[in-house]
């Protein structure tokens, strides 16, 4: 296809979706005081009994609950569940792909995605969930198996020009309209080359969406 192409973009349908209780045990056991009664040995001698000494029970010491080993902090750069980076960058494996409000299929579908291999933005994880957005911010929960981990990426320019080299002097391979999606091949710091349609060619990341800037694809 020569520079005369230029790629159209698909269609997005939008469905609208105990205290521990340090047992603080005053159980007191109150100390008593323990005396013993004053005996008569005979009925004209009164001996004074010993007194006996007072006898004070400490309250029993409340068991200390066991101190629970604080979990380390969870690094927010890394998914919850894949310790992958988030947010990063997947593919839409099917068709289809329903977005729910929830990381479950109770949820309701807020979004349906049909742009077959558009890349999406995951944000979090839950289990087995990836909660996702596309370019425009729409989207949900989706479960991992609608995802891939090839990379893809999406024109958001009006009308891209893809050129030969990695460079604004090389010349142009063909064109794409906006919305177009094609497979991410290779990314400089500040370009990439894309494969749309079996066409292959460079161009800015500025154009793109998709990819993190000064990201390097090989």
């Amino acid at each position: 296809m020569g520079s005369g192409w230029v790629l159209r973009a698909g269609l997005v349908i939008a469905l609208g979706l105990g205290q521990v209780g340090g047992v603080v045990a005053q159980t007191t056991d109150e100390g008593g005081v323990l005396t013993s009664p004053r005996p008569k040995l005979r009925p004209t001698v009164e001996i004074a009994a010993e007194a006996a000494p007072a006898v004070v029970v400490a309250p029993e010491a409340a068991a200390a609950p066991a101190a629970k080993a604080k979990p380390a902090p969870r690094d927010p750069s890394k998914g919850a569940v894949t310790s992958l980076p988030i947010p990063r960058f997947v593919s839409l494996k099917g068709t289809e792909g329903n977005a729910r409000r929830g990381p479950s299929l109770t949820h309701r579908i807020d979004w349906v995605f049909t742009t077959p291999g558009m890349p999406l933005r995951v944000t979090a994880e839950h289990e087995n969930w990836r909660r996702v957005e596309d370019a425009e911010g729409m989207g949900g929960w989706v479960h991992y198996a609608l995802l891939s981990g090839v990379r893809s990426v999406l024109v958001s320019t009006d009308l891209a020009e893809f050129r030969m080299k990695p460079t604004r002097a090389a010349g142009v391979a063909f064109q794409a309209e906006q919305g177009v999606v094609g497979r991410l091949m290779e990314c400089e710091p500040d370009w990439c080359r894309v494969n749309i349609q079996g066409e292959k060619g460079w161009i800015e990341k500025t154009a793109l969406w998709g990819v993190v800037p000064d990201e390097v694809v090989e």
